[in-house]
Formats: structure tokens, sequence, C-alpha cells
């Protein structure tokens, strides 16, 4: 009966937050804009072959776009719809893929900030605001340098960047909750920490941590995108749009579509993300439900 009453409660809950969700129009139309952009991702091979993406055909050059090529071609010939569809999974994955070890890494650091404390707490905060004092991008420039120019270093400077940040707003939201009566409820109980922490810590954190989560992915990607276009992230031919971008910069007055449409698909693929991240943490903010 304990089971199934826990199994009602998780799925009303759930319900609860679909419902105010979808009354966020915005944050439906990310979500519309975000699933577009995942289904390229993850099907760019059955819509478009690679080969499009990536073998040059001189004769094709700087095509504007036509009914052969919708979005026009680049200076070596390849098509350009190609190239995002493809470049989709290098980005999206990337900011995905950054954020998911940030987040795995800094919650786990910040969790243990937050609920032990002393002396542990103060040497990973020191270390949080040495890293803030130098600039994300400029942080994350200094390590791809240092490393190398490849997609591994890109994901480990790009996590380095962004684990103050995850580290901070789990630490916080911890702090904010384990002086809470129900915590200390629990602990009169004798509930085991990892008891406090998976039933009554992380259920009331969940919506600042993926409100973090989810704006970490846009900027992630766009520091990818940025290091990529400075020729310190992702290397050509392999189509990524922050390549793609740095690859246009020649021809911004003779072919304009070159910069127009790897700009639009990293501006609305970022403003998908805050959209969702915004819907996110008003439907699952226990203060907005009713």
């Amino acid at each position: 009966m304990e089971k199934t009453k826990k199994k009602k409660r998780k799925s009303n809950n759930a319900a609860d937050a679909w419902k105010l969700f979808r009354k966020n129009k915005a944050a439906m139309a990310g979500l519309v804009v975000l699933a577009v952009f995942v289904f390229f991702a993850l099907f760019a091979d059955l819509l478009i072959p690679y080969e499009a993406a990536v073998i040059q055909s001189p004769k094709d050059r700087l095509m504007a776009p036509c009914m052969q090529h919708w979005l026009g071609t680049d200076e070596f010939g390849r098509d350009m719809l190609a190239r995002i569809i493809h470049g989709s999974r290098r980005s999206l994955s990337l900011g995905v893929g950054t954020t998911a070890v940030s987040l795995l890494l800094g919650g786990i650091i910040g969790a243990c900030c937050g609920i032990y404390g002393s002396r542990f707490d103060s040497i990973v905060m020191r270390l949080c605001d040495v890293l803030n004092c130098v600039p994300g991008l400029l942080f994350a420039l200094a390590v791809v340098a240092a490393l190398g120019s490849s997609m591994r270093n890109l994901l480990i400077a790009v996590t380095i960047v962004s684990l103050p940040g995850f580290i901070r707003i789990v630490r916080s939201v911890i702090l904010s909750i384990v002086e809470q009566e129900y915590i200390m409820a629990a602990r009169a109980c004798d509930s085991s920490n990892f008891t406090i922490i998976m039933r009554h810590i992380l259920p009331n954190a969940m919506g600042p941590i993926i409100i973090q989560a989810s704006m970490s992915v846009a900027s992630m990607m766009l520091t990818a995108a940025g290091l990529s276009f400075i020729g310190m992230g992702v290397q050509p031919p392999t189509p990524e749009w922050g390549v793609m971008l740095s690859t246009a910069r020649d021809y911004m007055k003779t072919a304009p579509y070159l910069l127009l449409f790897p700009g639009i698909a990293i501006a609305l693929s970022a403003l998908a993300l805050n959209l969702v991240g915004d819907g996110l943490r008003d439907a699952l903010d226990p203060k907005m439900k009713v």
C-alpha cells in the first residue's frame, strides 16, 4: 500500500508540473524549437547523408539558396543545410555533455559543502573564488591552449569553467534547506544522511538546480562555439556552428547567408534552452503550486 501511494504521489507531482509547464506559452514554444534541434541531432544521418556536409564540390561553391540547395553552399561547395543539421549534433552534445559532467561533479561537491561544511567548505569556496576571478571564456581559452585544440580538450575546458556555478548553486540551495523544520524532524527520527538527502533535500532543491543546468547548456554551447570560432575548439572540416561562423568571415559581403544561418541556429537553440529552463523552474517550484 505504501509503495502504491508513493507512486501515485510521484505521478501526481509530475502531472501537476506538466500542467504548469503547458500553461507557459513561451516555455512550450522553446520546447518545440528545442525538440526540432534534438530531432535533427538524433536523426541527422537519416535526413541528409554526412558526406553532403564534408565532401567538397568546387563547381557548386558559394551558390545562393535555391531549390537544389535550400540554404546555399559554402566556399567549398558543401551544402549548408547538411552542415547545419550535422553541426547540431556537435553543438548540442558539447553543451549537454559539459553540463551533465559539471552537474554531477558540482552537485556532489556542493552537496558535501552544504551538508558537512567546516574546513572542506572553506577550501572549495576559495577555489571557486579563484576560478571566478578569471573570465570564463579566457580561462577556457587558456586550458585549450595548454592542452591543445581538440574536442576532448574543449569538453574539459568548458566543464572546468562551469563547475563553480554548479557548486555554488547546489551549496546555497542545500544551506537554505538543511535548517528547515522537516529536516530537523527527520534527524530527530534518526534518519540517515543519505535518506535525508534523497527524500527531503534533493526534491526541494531540484528547481534551482534544473534552471541552472538548462541555462548552463545554452551558455556552454555558446562558449564552445566561441572557442571554435577563434580556432581553439572543433577543427574544420567537422561541421559545427562556431566553425561555420569562423570560416564564413571572409564572405560577409559576397555571401552573407554563410553567417546568417549558423548564427540563427545558435541564437534559436540558446533562446529555446533558456525558455525551457524558465518554464521548468516555474513548474517545479512548490510556491507556484496551488
